[in-house]
């Protein structure tokens, strides 16, 4: 195959971020990546995709500028960047970094700084520059927003009056003796795409075409298929018993008396479901894992 054929060139952020579950990408089309679940390998199984692996932040400005044609960021840097991208769709999903995340402002506890009034004239460590500035202009207050070099959280009250920093639990900022103000963002990972390459019809087709299958992963991350015999006169009772939204699947078997009834279900529901159904009359009860939806 010729090197000249056409190729897309994707994003995959590195670390954390790319450890999904192996069950929604191993069987990865011939236009996606495989994501191992330890860690990342970036493969394309067909030489007209090409994909690469980095931070996050870096890929607002690379795809705007043509050099990846899609990517994998979050909201919080493409606000940040203010790249011109195009924005596909929202990943959130149930794996490992893949959550909100949520840029919070705090300061010190038992320092004067508890509201974001209180921080007029003062000095606010971040990685965030950008958002924390357009921030506080909504807010209508004039602070000095320097860039942190990491370590962020240390440097209230001596470095810093007060910070923006990246928080899940709230566990470092309490660590540190800090204390939220105020929740600046609440970010979430984004499929984005160069502006030139979503016009092309070969690329939007391939991007089309990988965001179906990631958004049928993440439709499938949490639910399972449970199949099971049951007696013909038992039927209505064991329909009765699952969820309201479940749409099952009615087979005849060789033996006229039984049918065999498959559905998909909220895995958190199953070890609740399964004895009912076996009460029920239902036998042969399997549960089974999903890769992908595409509703």
């Amino acid at each position: 195959m010729s090197d000249a054929l056409p190729r897309l060139r994707l994003g995959i952020p590195k670390g954390g971020a790319c450890r999904t579950p192996r069950r929604n990408s191993s069987s990865a089309p011939a236009t996606t990546c495989a994501f191992p679940a330890a860690r990342i390998t970036p493969t394309s199984t067909t030489r007209r995709s090409s994909a690469s692996s980095s931070a996050r932040r870096r890929w607002r400005a690379t795809s705007e500028q043509g050099v990846l044609d899609c990517a994998i960021t979050g909201l919080d840097w493409m606000l940040e960047t203010g790249a011109d991208v195009a924005e596909l769709a929202d990943l959130r999903a149930p794996w490992p970094n893949y959550g909100t995340v949520r840029w919070v402002m705090a300061s010190k506890e038992g320092s004067p700084f508890n509201t974001v009034k209180d921080l007029e004239g003062r000095h606010i460590a971040t990685e965030a520059v950008g958002m924390t500035q357009r921030f506080l202009a909504e807010h209508g207050i004039t602070a000095s927003v320097e860039f942190s070099w990491g370590a962020t959280e240390v440097k209230p009250p001596i470095l810093a009056d007060a910070i923006v920093d990246v928080s899940e639990t709230g566990s470092s900022l309490r660590a540190n003796g800090l204390h939220p103000i105020h929740v600046v963002l609440e970010s979430t990972p984004r499929f984005i795409g160069n502006r030139d390459a979503v016009k092309d019809a070969w690329k939007r087709a391939k991007i089309d075409r990988m965001l179906m299958l990631l958004k049928g992963a993440i439709a499938a991350a949490t639910r399972v298929l449970l199949a099971m015999n049951v007696p013909k006169e038992q039927v209505d009772a064991v329909l009765k018993i699952l969820p309201a939204l479940a749409t099952p699947t009615v087979s005849t078997l060789s033996d006229p008396e039984w049918v065999d009834l498959s559905t998909v279900v909220e895995e958190k529901q199953v070890r609740e479901l399964i004895p009912r159904l076996y009460a029920a009359g239902a036998r042969g009860i399997i549960e089974l894992p999903i890769n992908k939806i595409i509703e």
